[in-house]
């Protein structure tokens, strides 16, 4: 077993010193004769390691994520050859490479039509309408993304620490949302720059086409080896809250929690009353007063780990039991975890208590804010996040004293 175990360290070791050569420019034929070896027996394991070793030890995520294309390339006949578990009918990860596959044969109509545009003599605004509905119905492949950064991989995250290649995937997914955005901004343009468009879509298909290998013959196969039976079935049934992409919802999986158990929770004793200092109530009775605010409400304790979310019936941002537990740092993307860090460390040294953002989405306006806690004693115990939907609000005038239903409909 020691042998082996030896093996395995080596190997990674190996491929390690051989992605480390090639992100510093090392000439690509040379690096891979010296590695071979390493190179043809790798796993989806050794890929998914050796990413999170190249952040850790010396290179940032943007760094690897310029490089990792050449890298993955290389690694892509021996990932492709890999024996690897498929998951299971009608598990999570099952959904999610179904909606691969649709999302796939949209790519492929996008391709083709693509082709048509570019030459002399076409229907130019046809084409552009064809792709204008083709690229807008790819927009739904935005709740896969969701599922992945809030189900996967914070559950990922609680199994197995070496988890820095998610940060690298977060990064693709953003690029893809982006470059998604502008090409349909271009096709709206009636201005229309066929050079532009060219680029955006070859950045777009240069990023989706590889995710979706990633991810089924690297971060899948690997999940499968450090995730159980009942991970899978509790992402499964947090899937429901985000939605499915393209594919029919399927059948919504039973918790497993006994008869017994649920009479237990049901339980209404003195005993379960919360002491509010400034009253008493039941703990159902704290989640319909919290989830019926106009807000969603976040709470990320003194060591930044995400310990509770609010579940309003209109939500902003997603989010799923699996973030539970997870470092705040992580529950966002790379680009935009510098914020985060700036926000929570001026709370920490006092030096500020409160920090406020407001964007626009989906035509509305919503106000993010962020609180610092502390007790009585002045120790720092948490931050907590609120956003709020303030477009109505913003267009409040003059007064209203009386009750006037009717005219508020």
């Amino acid at each position: 077993m020691s042998e082996f175990i030896n093996n395995i360290s080596l190997r990674r070791k190996e491929l390690y010193n051989f992605s480390a050569g090639i992100i510093n420019g090392g000439k690509r034929k040379i690096f891979i004769e010296k590695f071979q070896n390493a190179i043809n027996n790798l796993t989806p394991a050794d890929v998914v390691y050796v990413v999170h070793e190249l952040i850790a030890e010396q290179f940032s995520v943007e760094k690897v994520k310029t490089h990792i294309g050449k890298i993955l390339n290389i690694f892509y006949e021996p990932l492709k050859n890999y024996n690897r578990i498929l998951p299971e009918k009608n598990t999570f990860l099952y959904y999610l490479e179904q909606e691969n596959r649709v999302a796939e044969k949209i790519l492929s109509e996008i391709k083709a039509l693509l082709k048509t545009l570019n030459k002399k003599e076409t229907d130019f605004k046809n084409i552009k309408n064809k792709l204008l509905k083709l690229f807008s119905e790819f927009s739904e492949f935005e709740k896969h993304y969701r599922k992945k950064e809030n189900i996967l991989f914070p559950y990922i995250e609680k199994k197995d620490n070496k988890y820095n290649c998610l940060k690298v995937m977060w990064s693709f997914h953003d690029e893809i949302r982006e470059t998604l955005k502008e090409i349909i901004s271009l096709i709206k343009n009636d201005n229309f720059n066929l050079r532009e468009f060219n680029k955006q879509t070859g950045k777009f298909f240069f990023a989706v086409v590889p995710i979706i290998f990633r991810e089924e013959y690297i971060l899948h196969p690997f999940t499968l080896e450090i995730l159980d039976d009942n991970d899978f079935n509790e992402m499964l049934i947090q899937s429901f809250e985000i939605g499915f992409a393209y594919i029919e919802t399927p059948e919504r999986p039973k918790n497993n929690i006994s008869n017994e158990e649920l009479k237990k929770n049901d339980l209404k004793t003195e005993e379960m009353f919360v002491n509010l200092k400034t009253g008493k109530l039941l703990p159902e009775q704290i989640i319909l007063l919290i989830n019926n605010l106009p807000v969603d409400i976040t709470f990320v304790d003194e060591n930044d780990v995400v310990k509770f979310f609010s579940n309003p019936k209109h939500r902003f941002f997603t989010r799923s039991k699996a973030i539970i537990g997870r470092t705040v740092q992580n529950c966002h993307p790379h680009e935009s975890v510098h914020i985060v860090e700036e926000i929570l460390q001026s709370f920490k040294n006092k030096e500020k208590d409160k920090a406020r953002f407001w964007i626009q989405m989906k035509g509305r306006f919503i106000l993010i804010e962020y609180y610092a806690l502390y007790d009585d004693s002045g120790n720092y115990k948490g931050t907590i996040e609120v956003s709020q939907d303030i477009t109505d609000i913003k267009m409040l005038e003059g007064e209203q004293r009386l009750l006037d239903w009717n005219k508020s409909k």
